[in-house]
């Protein structure tokens, strides 16, 4: 009897009366679709259409298809001719062609004297007109027949469908849903999918939506609207919002399109939420007129020239803007080259791009209606208004380089009038470089219009999480050899000339290029690579110091692998040896064929060698790794990581090898103040208001002084009226003001008189600024010397990567003396976990992590001091050391299948004791008949593993605990 209530009790909650229910109430009681039952539809299973009101709406708005009944089946038959054909023209072929009738882009000769008119099947301009069902359970027959749990109609067409799963399951989720519409229905019953604008999928819990062709894993989406809520109604503002009937038309009319991929494959593409939300917005901003600028700032790789693309083409578009001039402005050829690719791939109509600044200057001027690609350095030379027209919208993309310079001030003077919109996924916030003031307008909140964050981007899986890991270089260095050199190379020289090539001799750079310690890394990657990465598909970077240590890396990697596993991609220029330029030379065909070559996943290139290019703006999925021995900062750094923030098939992060030792910058580059930046752009009408008076404050230095006469007389002149050092010390004071004022103001400044009365100003300046000093002679003279000596006196130990290094003598770390010592608890930590995670099952181990994060919680928690912290950190470390060797010297034979029996025992599954010990010996005898030496360094013996594990779980009902599936892997991969 109690089993009986518990079964009722179970089967009180389903899919169809829990998540497909909601859907359908929320649309129906509060968004205007009218529900309908499927027995109530005047249609059979093999239409896709409900035809009756098809053909009402197609005589409703079409006064010429209305005369005519003949011209109804015309129309009729070409849809239906789209679906038939389905299956031998392809689905997202055929759902392109369709749309193009949806979208009233298709005409017929219908009017007066047989001239075309569009044919309207949607009225778009008032979508009242328009007849909105929803309806459950839509059986669809073709070959196969299958039962869709919820369809969208607009005027009897079926727009989206819904598939809904239960809530109450462990194990269900959204994915199983479409996963059931992407590699079921669309291959089923191709032909309801014709029409079909997107799907969603939910399980009560989250929602995900994607088109017709999307694989889930990687294109499908989440739509993410309102406060989360927790259980069933946590979905109910996204479905309130996606499922809008504005918002599936607009879908539909403006944020779908079709596209060719890098291996000329057709696509479609939907807009994520974001991307939606900011275009939005955009358009309301260019219609209101009232605010001419607008920062979006987007994280890195979440999708800005896609979000571009739609942007140009609603405004392009609107009826509302006569046809405006859109430009996209890049600060890079190669972005220039990127950017104008996806345009050209998701075929925009009227895209230019411009090969000069002649050309440039030709088409602003005469006010062409296009869509313009540029680069902001054709604005170079321009000095004159080259166009005063309001309706030109142009798009600044990483808007916090070189666009905020005199080149931005240039854009700006040619276009006084037009709307500037920057696109950045590394705002800065210093004094000299300021996105915020230079594109965020003052009545938007914090400084931007729209933003999506590095959290939000990696929790929807726009971006993947980038992963460090941290492997400096040890260095031996002969101290001796080197005093005693250093006294003899510089005899007769004085303290301050020593002091100073000492110093210079000991600069990074000289550190950083040694050849064996290049040659060290080179190997540490090559080895990491092939254990790590190249097992899972997956390609790198390695990221050197300048053009000289990339030759010096390629040099390295040839000795250890083949010379096509890798290629140097830099900017050679005239200074280069010929032999560079032989060898690594590469015309925009040839770099373009060389990175077909590297996304390709079946071809041997497996790594990039660079320093400037393909840092920012390279869209490489395929690419997992950035081996970095470069010291970077800033957007810099974050714009080169997130390289390898690209979402790819299996890939789960991106991963950085850090061998110059910038973790730290990495972390505070994700880091940007929201108050500061507030308080900034409030103040930046006062600071112009006052800038006249700080320009008119150094100019009265040089009261009777003629700033237009050229050459030394000029400077000269200029010159002597700061005489004495009274007067050029306060100079020096007032213009350290005004630069600052400019600085952070620039690029907003648009008036010609202030820009060359603070050239001048910044000409005097640094002409009368103290000389440094016979730095650069002494070094010029005994440089190479020093340098040579240098190189032959370090010697590279070897790569550090263990711990033992670091356990060290804890009496120097004392409290109470206030003493230093040379780790950063951080580096600590990190090295500690790494060794640590080398034994996820092993008891001891775990311990050993527990003990870790309680420390960390208690530093964190200012419980206790770093010092504290470093000292309980090496008592950690020398317990790992200890287990490990302990461990070793042990040597006991393993019992796998009683550590997976442990493993199963914990997840606590519906199981009994015996039903475990038959499935742990048939996952024991199956991987240890399918395995092979090295398997798990190969793609094809991790598949064959993971698929036997997966179908002997699948027996027994536990396949979707996903939990249980990795935990034994991860011991399989280890201990097989």
């Amino acid at each position: 009897m109690r089993g009986l209530r518990h079964q009722r009790r179970i089967k009180l909650y389903n899919e169809e009366n829990t998540v497909e229910h909601l859907i359908k109430d929320t649309l129906s009681k509060k968004l205007g679709w009218r529900f309908v039952p499927y027995s109530k539809l005047a249609r059979t299973e093999k239409d896709v259409f409900v035809e009756s009101i098809l053909v009402e709406k197609l005589q409703e708005m079409n006064p010429a298809v209305r005369q005519r009944s003949d011209r109804v089946d015309e129309i009729m038959y070409k849809l239906e001719s789209i679906i038939i054909t389905v299956r031998d023209t392809g689905l997202v072929r055929s759902n392109e062609e369709f749309s193009k009738w949806l979208k009233g882009e298709q005409s017929l000769p219908y009017g007066e004297n047989n001239r075309h008119i569009p044919i309207r099947i949607i009225d778009f301009d008032n979508m009242e007109n328009n007849d909105y069902i929803i309806t459950t359970q839509y059986s669809f027959k073709s070959k196969e027949t299958r039962r869709p749990d919820i369809v969208l109609l607009v005027n009897g067409i079926p727009v989206v469908i819904i598939e809904a799963k239960t809530p109450v399951r462990t194990g269900v989720s959204w994915a199983d849903g479409a996963l059931q519409v992407a590699e079921d229905y669309e291959h089923s019953i191709p032909e309801l999918f014709v029409p079909n604008v997107f799907s969603a999928a939910t399980e009560g819990k989250e929602l995900q939506y994607g088109v017709v062709g999307a694989a889930v894993e990687e294109f499908w989406a989440p739509w993410r609207k309102g406060e989360q809520k927790s259980g069933i109604m946590a979905i109910t503002d996204i479905v309130k919002s996606l499922f809008d009937r504005k918002t599936v038309l607009e879908m539909l009319q403006h944020y779908t399109l079709f596209a060719t991929d890098q291996k000329g494959k057709k696509i479609k593409i939907i807009a994520r939420y974001p991307q939606y939300e900011a275009v939005n917005l955009i358009v309301q901003r260019v219609l209101e007129g009232r605010i001419k600028r607008g920062l979006i700032w987007h994280f890195q790789g979440s999708g800005k020239s896609l979000l571009m693309v739609f942007a140009a083409l609603r405004l392009r578009f609107h009826p509302g803007l006569s046809s405006p001039t859109v430009l996209v402005i890049v600060d890079r050829i190669d972005l220039d080259a990127q950017i104008g690719g996806t345009f050209t791939a998701s075929n925009v109509p009227n895209t230019i791009s411009t090969d000069s600044r002649a050309e440039l200057k030709q088409l602003l001027q005469n006010d062409t209606r296009k869509v313009i690609l540029t680069t902001i350095h054709k604005f170079g030379d321009t000095d004159d208004i080259l166009n005063k027209k309001h309706n030109i919208i142009a798009f600044v993309d990483e808007a916090h380089r070189s666009q905020e310079g005199e080149l931005g001030i240039r854009m700006r003077m040619a276009l006084p009038n037009a709307f500037l919109f920057g696109l950045t996924g590394t705002p800065i916030n210093k004094r000299d470089k300021n996105t915020f003031r230079a594109f965020g307008a003052e009545q938007d909140k914090y400084g931007y219009l729209h933003k999506y964050s590095f959290e939000e981007s990696v929790k929807d899986r726009a971006t993947l999480p980038i992963n460090f890991e941290t492997r400096q270089v040890r260095l031996k260095i002969n101290k001796t050899e080197i005093d005693k050199i250093f006294a003899k190379i510089t005899d007769g020289t004085t303290k301050e000339d020593q002091a100073i090539l000492s110093q210079k001799a000991g600069q990074l750079p000289r550190l950083i290029k040694d050849k064996d310690r290049i040659n060290e890394i080179a190997k540490d990657i090559a080895k990491h690579f092939k254990s790590v990465v190249e097992p899972e598909g997956l390609k790198g970077q390695v990221v050197a110091y300048d053009r000289e240590s990339c030759v010096l890396y390629k040099e390295a990697f040839d000795r250890l692998t083949l010379p096509e596993d890798t290629a140097v991609v830099m900017t050679l220029d005239n200074s280069d040896p010929k032999s560079w330029k032989e060898r690594f030379s590469l015309s925009d065909y040839d770099l373009d064929a060389l990175l077909r070559r590297y996304r390709d996943p079946d071809d041997p290139l497996k790594l990039l060698i660079v320093t400037n290019r393909l840092l920012a703006g390279f869209d490489a999925p395929i690419n997992q790794a950035m081996y970095l021995d470069k010291p970077m900062r800033d957007h810099g750094l974050l714009q080169a990581i997130c390289r390898t923030n690209r979402p790819y098939k299996d890939k789960q992060s991106g991963l950085i090898v850090d061998y110059i030792g910038i973790f730290d910058d990495v972390v505070k580059s994700l880091k940007f103040d929201h108050k500061g930046i507030d308080k900034i752009v409030t103040n930046i009408k006062q600071l112009e208001d006052e800038l006249p008076e700080k320009i008119e404050q150094c100019l009265g230095y040089f009261t009777d002084i003629d700033r237009q006469k050229p050459g030394y007389e000029g400077l000269a002149e200029a010159q002597s009226c700061l005489d004495d050092m009274n007067t050029r010390d306060a100079f020096a004071a007032d213009y350290s003001i005004l630069s600052r004022y400019w600085e952070m103001l620039s690029p907003r400044i648009a008036t010609k008189q202030y820009i060359a009365d603070y050239k001048w100003l910044t000409s005097v300046y640094e002409s009368v600024q103290p000389p440094i000093g016979r730095g650069k002679l002494i070094w010029k003279r005994l440089g190479p010397k020093t340098i040579k000596m240098i190189q032959e006196n370090i010697k590279v130990l070897e790569i550090e990567d263990d711990l033992e290094t670091m356990i060290v003598d804890q009496n120097i770390l004392n409290p109470a003396e206030n003493a230093t010592y040379g780790q950063k608890p951080r580096e600590v930590e990190i090295k500690i976990s790494r060794r640590i995670k080398k034994h996820p099952d092993d008891p001891a181990f775990v311990k050993l992590s527990e003990r870790l994060e309680m420390a960390r919680e208690r530093y964190v928690s200012k419980i206790i001091t770093s010092i504290q912290y470093l000292k309980e950190l090496l008592d950690i470390a020398k317990d790992v050391v200890a287990e490990e060797q302990k461990e070793s010297r042990e040597k006991k034979p393993r019992d796998d299948k009683q550590a997976l029996t442990r493993i199963f025992e914990q997840q606590n599954l519906p199981t009994t004791p015996e039903m475990i010990k038959t499935i742990v010996a048939k996952i024991d005898e199956i991987v240890k008949m399918v395995r092979f030496e090295g398997w798990q360094h190969t793609i094809a013996g991790k598949r064959e593993v993971k698929q036997e594990i997966t179908r002997i779980l699948l027996q027994y009902r536990l396949h979707k605990d996903e939990e249980l599936f990795s935990k034994i892997y991860r011991y399989i991969k280890q201990h097989y």
